[in-house]
């Protein structure tokens, strides 16, 4: 089992509650971003691409736990930039885990080993690794040489101390599905409790903007990759939301299910989107035209969208929504393997050609601050 039962039976209540209470829309996961900065220069990030005076600022604890305490979701996801960069960040973990939320603590690992004596194991905290696949590629996807050899190596510190590590995966067309699946093997052996998966989201900020996956290939891509699947595998994901990766489901999206609080306060309409913001959370929920928001929408920011962000509450929502969408989740994950001669095929196409990205591989965060400067 990927997640400890307690978090489980948390987030079930939680949904069914709001079930009973007649809520169509709630939140499932608060994505808390305590500050921009990072230690590393993504080509297909957005986030660090804020001028120097937005990337120094951040939020305090009490900022953040008055966003965790409005908002209400029983799971707290802290991205960033990079969360352990915040001079605070063992405060605001500590104030989250005595509100008895479940934490990942989103991080690209390299400054794991040094501060990782900040914290205590606790069912409530999870590391989520930022590892994009087997050592050439992340690094490549990173463009930081070294940096998946200093995360396994924080992952390994991580398990010997007894916290809770999962992997958070991005995955951008060009992508082999065969190291993608040689990659799930590794984090197996490696110990961690499950893998997240997404397709990347074309930030308009980003530098790299050849690589963002359509629909069409998204649903090709993780069909090959998600099929025929290996027992030992676990991922920390909705059985459904999978299902729907490899298109096998199709779901309207559910902006509020993820939502975010930054610096600027509550970011209309999601993680993804910058559409203004609400000054707090029932205005976010009560002002926001959720309507002009989806594939549904018309919307062309969200044509290709299939994230995680988006779509895992659409599916928690489903399997708690009715008799079926519950029978569906217990079969998904009894019967996990989808056998598919057609996917098998797919592993032996060649992957597509990778271009370079715009920040090269080994750029220092000094040099990086210069260009932001």
């Amino acid at each position: 089992m990927s997640v400890p039962v307690s978090q489980m039976w948390t987030v079930a209540s939680y949904v069914i509650r709001q079930k009973l209470a007649g809520r169509k829309q709630y939140p499932l996961v608060l994505m808390l971003e305590p500050l921009f900065r990072c230690n590393l220069a993504c080509a297909g990030c957005g986030k660090i691409q804020y001028p120097a005076h937005i990337l120094k600022s951040q939020l305090s604890p009490e900022q953040c736990f008055k966003a965790v305490d409005e908002c209400g979701a029983p799971v707290v996801s802290i991205p960033g930039g990079e969360p352990l960069m915040h001079p605070e960040i063992d405060q605001i973990v500590e104030g989250l885990v005595a509100r008895k939320k479940y934490v990942y603590l989103c991080t690209n690992a390299l400054l794991l080993k040094e501060k990782i004596h900040l914290f205590r194991p606790t069912k409530y905290l999870t590391f989520s690794v930022h590892l994009d696949g087997q050592r050439e590629h992340h690094d490549f996807a990173v463009c930081r040489e070294g940096g998946h050899e200093i995360a396994v190596d924080a992952i390994r510190e991580a398990l010997q101390r007894g916290f809770r590590v999962t992997t958070n995966t991005t995955l951008f067309d060009g992508a082999d599905p065969k190291s993608v699946r040689a990659f799930f093997d590794e984090m197996m052996e490696l110990g961690i409790e499950g893998m997240m998966l997404s397709p990347g989201y074309s930030y308009e900020k980003a530098p790299d903007q050849q690589h963002f996956l359509g629909r069409a290939r998204t649903r090709r891509l993780f069909r090959a990759i998600l099929s025929n699947r290996k027992p030992g595998w676990k991922f920390n994901l909705s059985p459904l939301f999978l299902e729907f990766l490899m298109g096998k489901r199709h779901y309207p999206c559910t902006p509020w299910g993820m939502p975010t609080f930054n610096i600027f306060g509550w970011q209309k309409p999601c993680y993804l989107l910058q559409d203004g913001y609400a000054d707090t959370f029932d205005e976010l929920m009560r002002d926001t035209a959720w309507q002009n928001y989806g594939t549904e929408s018309g919307n062309p920011h969200c044509a290709n969208c299939m994230v995680h962000s988006g779509y895992e509450a659409s599916a928690v929502n489903d399997t708690f929504g009715s008799f079926a969408g519950f029978m569906a989740t217990v079969k998904a994950t009894l019967f996990s393997g989808y056998k598919d001669q057609g996917a098998l095929r797919l592993l032996e196409e060649p992957a597509a050609p990778v271009h370079s990205p715009l920040v090269q591989i080994g750029q220092t965060s000094e040099s990086l601050e210069e260009t932001r400067a």
